[in-house]
């Protein structure tokens, strides 16, 4: 099986050799999906820019104003006169947040009393104003917090807290996005590069006839399958540790767990990728057609229903049902394990398991369609 298996592989490096194409989509296309998806794709909000209207004009109101600026999560772009100077600024979008003290702000806090401050904030994008909107109320909170402390010193008191809340961040303390993304772009890429390339690699056979003078050939079905998948698969390892290498070198992104279970949920998941690019394969006849099947089959449920940027759980039931036929889904939860939590295999065992069934179910189905093919 070895010796007639040997011919076929080194014909398939041959031909991803001369193809151009996929050659630049196993091995370009990784590089700069890290890039592009690492430094572009971000949840964190930072540099809000900010429109103050102080009526009160005074030193304390100065104070507050200042702690605003004295964070990376807001920038004091523009100081104005008016309220119409705020309504100007928010409509053209110059500011997204606009904050209005009153004139008896400094007057209201010295007496004991509340003082009103307004908030405004531009809501046409619901994630930014929602995440300005609490970056705003953990400021606000300790500012009075220092002045209700500052009071109660004036008068020999102590400041009492009833609740001591000490937050304890597992895993990923800075909360760096790049930390959750760059796991994840691993399944990402290699789901996609894998599918596409595996595809057009059978079709590129079927037009160019060659495929007929394969079934006729010695070679079992299985071990067609064989030596069309094992180039993919190397190239496919390759690829991942270099992902791997470039989320260390430049997201600082240490594998925590053992790298043993990580390249063998890596090369399950690389068998699922490839066996659905061979069913591609049997269902079409032109590399076009196999291009865009293996895109939308492999990208959108990638992208979408694999937790890899948006939970699972905030899906309605139906998409949540419908992920568990994405086996990036679990992937995801075996990389992110290993990677970020350096969990033992008794935290991801079962993934591997629904991996491995989807696997099987793929190539057999896959076989199946090429032995009647051949028949």
């Amino acid at each position: 099986m070895v010796k007639r298996l040997h011919p076929l592989i080194i014909k398939e490096f041959r031909q991803i050799r001369r193809d151009k194409r996929s050659l630049g989509v196993l091995l370009v296309l990784p590089a700069f999906l890290v890039f592009l998806i690492g430094y572009a794709l971000s949840f964190d909000v930072k540099h809000i820019s900010l429109v103050v209207f102080d009526q009160d004009k005074s030193q304390m109101s100065r104070d507050f104003t200042r702690t605003f600026s004295n964070t990376e999560y807001f920038d004091f772009k523009y100081s104005v006169e008016s309220y119409k100077e705020v309504d100007r600024l928010l409509d053209e979008g110059k500011a997204l947040v606009a904050i209005v003290i009153p004139t008896d702000f400094t007057r209201q806090i010295l007496s004991g009393n509340d003082a009103p401050v307004q908030v405004l904030v531009d809501g046409s994008n619901a994630n930014t104003a929602t995440t300005a909107i609490g970056y705003i109320n953990g400021i606000v909170q300790n500012y009075s917090t220092k002045l209700a402390t500052e009071t109660l010193e004036r008068v020999g008191r102590e400041f009492y807290v009833p609740i001591d809340f000490r937050p304890n961040v597992w895993y990923n303390p800075e909360l760096v996005t790049a930390k959750f993304l760059v796991p994840g772009m691993i399944g990402f890429i290699l789901m996609i590069t894998g599918v596409v390339s595996t595809s057009l690699s059978v079709v590129r056979e079927k037009e160019r006839g060659t495929m007929e003078q394969l079934m006729i050939s010695p070679l079992h079905t299985f071990e067609i399958i064989f030596g069309k998948v094992i180039p993919y698969l190397i190239i496919g390892l390759i690829a991942a540790t270099f992902v791997v290498s470039l989320g260390f070198l430049l997201f600082d992104i240490s594998v925590k767990g053992s790298f043993f279970w990580l390249f063998v949920g890596i090369m399950i998941f690389l068998v699922c990728a490839l066996g659905q690019g061979l069913l591609i394969s049997t269902i079409t006849r032109t590399q076009q057609v196999a291009f865009m099947i293996s895109v939308f089959s492999s990208l959108l449920p990638t992208f979408l229903l694999s937790g890899f940027v948006f939970p699972i759980r905030s899906m309605p039931l139906f998409l949540q049902i419908l992920s568990n036929l994405a086996p990036a889904k679990y992937f995801l939860i075996v990389i992110r394990s290993i990677v970020l939590k350096g969990a033992g295999l008794a935290a991801f065992w079962d993934q591997l398991v629904f991996m491995g069934i989807f696997a099987t179910v793929v190539i057999s189905i896959s076989s199946l369609r090429l032995i009647g093919k051949a028949e």
